[in-house]
């Protein structure tokens, strides 16, 4: 495999950059669901259309990294799909969509993933769990009221990627995610019992209704991830691990 990006997720998928030959990953662009620009986009845009278009003429097979967050299955009703049309509900879901048909419309053999949150040591600063962390250590952390993430470990999403791309997989998209919503304020409570922190709580609201992401595709195609004991307690492992790697001195950093 090829990696095209060198943050979280590239970094991660590393482990796997002897396998899967026929494959490029891009794992580069806009990771940060709030506060991207136009031309953060157009930039992102233009990188897919120049890797899908070396990836055509060389037929190779394009791994595509899309969101299934708020902003894409927000106004779904019931679980969010990959096979059912869908609305985004921000900027970053709809330019995420939108480079999703930019890539079928390509041409080029592809993959496209709908992500959860993931959750690992070293995360960027900006991506949710460091930024709970941060405002927990500062004594105010604000909550998006009724607000829910699926999390799910990004170990997990590399042994996922792993067996979906050793299938014969050339124009599908998938769902990779817990298919559990955690109340954010659940997250935070869990971090700070962890971290020994108290803060302030200041809600906000968003109008966002919470959403659960489907994951019956992903079991069909991957049954191991019945082994990753995916369930409404899953995140508490993970949080354990990420807490764990924050208080041995494991610095969330971009």
């Amino acid at each position: 495999m090829d990696i095209v990006g060198n943050g979280f997720l590239a970094r991660n998928l590393r482990s796997l950059a002897g396998r899967h030959p026929d494959t490029v990953a891009l794992a580069a662009g806009v990771s940060w669901a709030s506060g991207t620009s136009d031309e953060d986009f157009a930039r992102e845009a233009a990188l897919l259309h120049e890797v899908a278009e070396r990836c055509q003429d060389a037929g190779r097979r394009l791994l595509f990294f899309s969101t299934a967050a708020t902003g894409m299955y927000g106004l779904a009703e019931g679980p969010g799909r990959e096979d059912t049309p869908v609305t985004p509900c921000t900027p970053y879901g709809a330019h995420k969509l939108a480079l999703e048909q930019l890539l079928r419309d390509s041409g080029a053999a592809h993959v496209i993933l709908r992500l959860g949150h993931l959750v690992g040591p070293d995360q960027p600063e900006h991506q949710l769990l460091p930024t709970l962390v941060r405002q927990l250590r500062e004594g105010v952390v604000r909550v998006h009221r009724e607000a829910a993430r699926d999390l799910i470990d990004v170990g997990d999403v590399i042994t996922v990627i792993d067996r979906l791309l050793a299938m014969d997989l050339r124009a599908e998209t998938v769902n990779v995610a817990s298919g559990f919503a955690v109340p954010v304020e659940d997250v935070v409570d869990h971090l700070a019992r962890a971290l020994g922190l108290e803060a302030r709580r200041e809600f906000v609201d968003t109008g966002v209704r919470q959403h659960v992401i489907s994951t019956e595709k992903l079991r069909a195609l991957v049954p191991q991830v019945a082994e990753m004991g995916f369930g409404p307690g899953y995140y508490r492992r993970i949080l354990g691990d990420f807490t764990a790697s924050v208080s041995s001195g494991t610095s969330a950093h971009a």
